[in-house]
């Protein structure tokens, strides 16, 4: 009794903790797009500052008012300079430093160093700032990306672990409770701009990652947050009848799966050009362009022909018709974890009822995202009432979430060998579309997820090797340039990467914590303790 009465004491500790940090640092300042009003429409439309994220990060030197009222008076000037008016009225973001290290370090040493140019140190809360303060200090991806990510993060963690930062990963952990906890969600990444969407729901693997280290304690601490955002993303399940959909949620014959979505229908304020230009060659008539555009950046995939109507145009775009395979694996992935959490907790009941939704779930997947015929996983078009067909490494989720049968297992493993497997690891899609979740790139969390997926099958072998051919193509570069990338070109490892709406950035957060990773898992080695085992 002593036992729970201190649990229950620290409980409430946290709770109020969390609650105090959150009245602190809410940000209520509103988005960059209603803020500055017709500044922000030119300044975007024009591309003044080219990439359309500087101006939504950037930071007001004056009153929004006065700043307006000189807008207004200048603008009857013909020959006003737009971007010197930007510049004089305002502080342009600055991209994290990232400081070389010597020659003579090894990739491994130079990306535990790495960390430290990383790290953001708690947020200072900036006036009229897009900015949404955090309270903890944090790992930014790096590069145009000078905020927290959500899925970004795991990836992260998994090399944060590996280098034994288990007090960054968890003040990164507390960061997303508290996201949560103020605005109900997490959002794509910590600014108001993002606050419509979210990402890939990877916040209860990250939990689970960090109680691996800590114990039981962990769930304890982070069980309201992950029950809160479980419910975000379940939002209006429980009223749903077959055929209908609402926000994240869709009712295919009688079984609740999700989607990608976001509450705004209007162009991303950070691409606002590029989302304009797609918006005039929209060949989807249901109005829901942006709609579309939005839910394919909270998958993280954007863009790819996975969300295309026409495998080859943007401007097909359909992704909230789509049920993604990978989403509700980790759908799956999060009911797993949250029913552990509730039994730690001697919630026994909740959990069976978890357990029971996630066992609906993954006979769902299985009926819904399987085609028999081409012996893959694929995702779901519940307009077209049948698969996309469209190969993407989104095929390996059921094996990273232990869904798929063995023979399945077997299939998408031979498909990995035959259609991605390449020089420098394993390709996004098969598909050559310009897009950058297409290919030829490759990108460090799929090659963590396809690797972790068939090593829980026992195909330890070609699992090595796709993560020896991506460490090597990471070396190459680094060897050449001191730079770790956001994505590579894995079909021509002698050639950058490349595709989308932006140059690829430098860092970088995700590609340094799945290169440590692999390096634990494959190279460094064993423990003493592991050695006997053997």
């Amino acid at each position: 009794m002593l036992f729970q009465n201190l649990s229950m004491k620290r409980t409430i500790i946290l709770l109020i903790s969390s609650l105090i940090i959150s009245a602190g640092y809410a940000q209520k300042t509103p988005a960059p797009d209603v803020l500055w009003g017709p500044l922000f429409t030119e300044v975007q439309l024009k591309r003044v500052l080219g990439d359309n994220k500087t101006f939504v990060d950037a930071t007001p030197k004056y009153a929004p008012d006065v700043i307006l009222k000189k807008y207004a008076n200048m603008a009857k000037d013909s020959t006003l300079d737009l971007r010197r008016f930007v510049m004089d009225n305002f502080n342009l973001p600055v991209n994290p430093k990232i400081i070389p290290s010597a020659k003579s370090s090894s990739l491994k040493e130079h990306l535990e160093k790495l960390w430290n140019s990383l790290i953001r140190k708690a947020d200072v809360k900036q006036p009229y700032s897009s900015l949404l303060p955090l309270p903890k200090p944090y790992i930014v991806p790096g590069g145009r990306f000078r905020e927290i990510y959500y899925w970004d993060s795991y990836f992260t963690m998994l090399g944060l672990a590996a280098s034994n930062r288990y007090d960054l990963m968890e003040n990164m952990l507390d960061n997303f409770a508290y996201l949560i906890n103020t605005y109900g969600h997490i959002p794509n990444g910590n600014r108001s701009y993002y606050l419509t969407r979210s990402q890939p729901p990877y916040f209860a693997l990250m939990v689970d990652l960090l109680q691996q280290k800590k114990g039981k304690i962990i769930y304890q601490k982070y069980l309201p947050a992950m029950q809160k955002e479980y419910a975000f993303w379940m939002d209006g399940s429980e009223k749903m009848k077959d055929g209908e959909t609402h926000r994240r949620v869709v009712n295919v014959g009688g079984s609740v799966l999700n989607r990608y979505w976001d509450d705004s229908k209007k162009p991303r304020q950070e691409s606002y050009y590029e989302d304009i230009q797609t918006g005039l060659i929209n060949t989807n008539s249901d109005g829901m362009v942006y709609t579309h555009l939005r839910a394919g950046a909270e998958s993280g995939w954007d863009f790819s022909s996975r969300w295309f109507e026409d495998t080859m145009n943007i401007g097909s775009i359909e992704t909230a018709d789509i049920i993604p395979v990978d989403l509700n694996c980790l759908m799956y992935g999060y009911e797993q974890v949250l029913a552990k959490a509730l039994k730690s907790q001697n919630q026994t009941a909740k959990a069976n009822l978890i357990l029971a939704k996630s066992t609906k779930r993954k006979d769902a997947i299985l009926k819904y995202c399987w085609n028999e015929q081409l012996q893959c996983f694929f995702d779901y078009d519940f307009k077209q009432q049948s698969t996309t067909n469209k190969y993407s490494l989104a095929a390996v989720l059921p094996l990273f979430t232990k869904i798929a049968t063995t023979e399945q297992a077997a299939s998408v493993k031979n498909i990995i060998e035959q259609k991605f497997l390449k020089d420098g690891g394993v390709v996004s899609t098969i598909y050559h579309t310009g897009q950058q979740w297409d290919a030829p790139n490759g990108w460090a969390p799929l090659q963590y997820n396809t690797v972790q997926a068939l090593m829980n099958y026992g195909y330890k072998d070609l699992a090595k090797n796709i993560a020896t051919r991506w460490m090597t193509i990471n070396e190459k570069v680094y060897n050449t340039n001191g730079k770790m990338l956001e994505k590579y070109n894995v079909e021509d490892i002698s050639l950058e990467s490349g595709g989308g709406e932006y140059p690829t950035q430098d860092g970088f957060g995700w590609s340094n914590g799945v290169y440590l990773k692999f390096y634990e898992m494959f190279r460094a080695p064993p423990l003493k303790g592991e050695e006997k085992k053997h």
